[in-house]
């Protein structure tokens, strides 16, 4: 594994005005002085994280996947040749200084009536049009929600996704891999020209104290963000410790029926060997005692975390479901476990 080193930095509290639905952070949890922590997918997941470090007080940025092609961002990428804006928009509302202000409310509203665009794709796509390109666009949203840290593209290349599943088919489109009938073995990007990574999203990487993969979907999520010519040796370069957020429920296509130890060899097995320094996993045992039924989890045993130990990468089985939405990362469990790692 890496060896670690620290960075100087102070504590900034108005960044601790995040997700106000999470209790203020207590003082054994709060980081004494400034870091800055970056968080690499997309989807649902990477949101999650966000809203967490910014709720620690934690300077937070995002490195985001770009191969998404379902959906609205789909038929914007499709039919108006713009930059992928889904998973973008996911990330900056999760930045947003008041998630109940309406704009940021708005952002995030689907018209049913226009082929279930949200205004935050459209704002994007459109200000990408009319402004000097997609990275202005984002600049802009940012300023609008007044978000608390910057969302950066992976890259800024028009990629798509093509993975070899486990029974040997390969599949074409991150929204086609990602309801895979089984599951998937490897991913990559193609594109027309030369893929390279957006360089602002390199230096951030690079800058980080913390790295944080996940949660989401592990390859069109996580995997497709480490895989942009560039990403994996930034976070080589930044010494920082790398978590990755597994899983809670074994319920997606893309990695039904898989382990946590095949998990992790899929990050592994695409580049990520010896970089990865905590593995941070719900621990099932305790379903039973607080009643959550009906979830399939990930599995896992215990020669597969000794495995995973012995590969250099510390797993820390910790109690991280929502109770409500048991399949869904509890905001203040995931709090407690960052401020573990920390």
């Amino acid at each position: 594994m890496r060896e670690l080193t620290s960075r100087p930095f102070s504590h900034d509290p108005s960044a601790t005005a995040a997700f106000a639905a999470l209790p203020e952070a207590g003082a054994d949890e709060r980081p004494k002085r400034k870091m800055r922590a970056v968080v690499i997918g997309g989807g649902t997941g990477a949101p999650v994280s966000i809203r967490t470090l910014l709720s620690m007080g934690i300077e937070t940025a995002a490195v985001v996947v770009m191969a998404d092609d379902g959906g609205s961002t789909g038929i914007l990428r499709d039919q108006a040749g713009a930059t992928a804006p889904g998973d973008i928009r996911k990330c900056i509302t999760a930045m947003a200084a008041d998630p109940d202000d309406p704009l940021t409310k708005a952002f995030k509203v689907r018209f049913g009536f226009a082929a279930n665009h949200t205004l935050g794709n459209l704002m994007l796509s459109a200000l990408e049009v009319t402004g000097d390109g997609f990275p202005e666009a984002i600049e802009i949203c940012e300023k609008l929600l007044n978000a608390r840290g910057h969302v950066y593209p992976s890259t800024l290349d028009r990629v798509t996704l093509v993975a070899k599943t486990r029974d040997g088919r390969t599949i074409e489109g991150q929204a086609v891999a990602n309801h895979s009938r089984t599951a998937l073995k490897k991913v990559a990007l193609e594109s027309q020209g030369v893929i390279t990574a957006y360089e602002p999203a390199l230096y951030a990487i690079r800058s980080a104290d913390l790295i944080v993969l996940g949660p989401g979907s592990l390859f069109t999520s996580i995997v497709s963000c480490l895989i942009v010519p560039g990403v994996e040796d930034a976070i080589r370069e930044s010494r920082a410790p790398v978590v990755f957020v597994g899983s809670l429920a074994d319920y997606q296509g893309e990695t039904r029926g898989m382990s946590l130890i095949e998990h992790y060899d899929a990050l592994m097995a695409h580049g990520m060997g010896g970089m990865v320094n905590y593995l941070l996993m719900h621990d099932s045992s305790v379903d039973e005692r607080v009643g959550i039924s009906g979830v399939k989890r990930v599995a896992y045993t215990d020669e597969d975390i000794a495995a995973i130990e012995k590969a250099g990468t510390r797993v820390m089985l910790r109690d991280l479901a929502d109770t409500e939405r048991p399949s869904w990362h509890n905001p203040a469990k995931l709090r407690h476990a960052f401020s573990e790692v920390l």
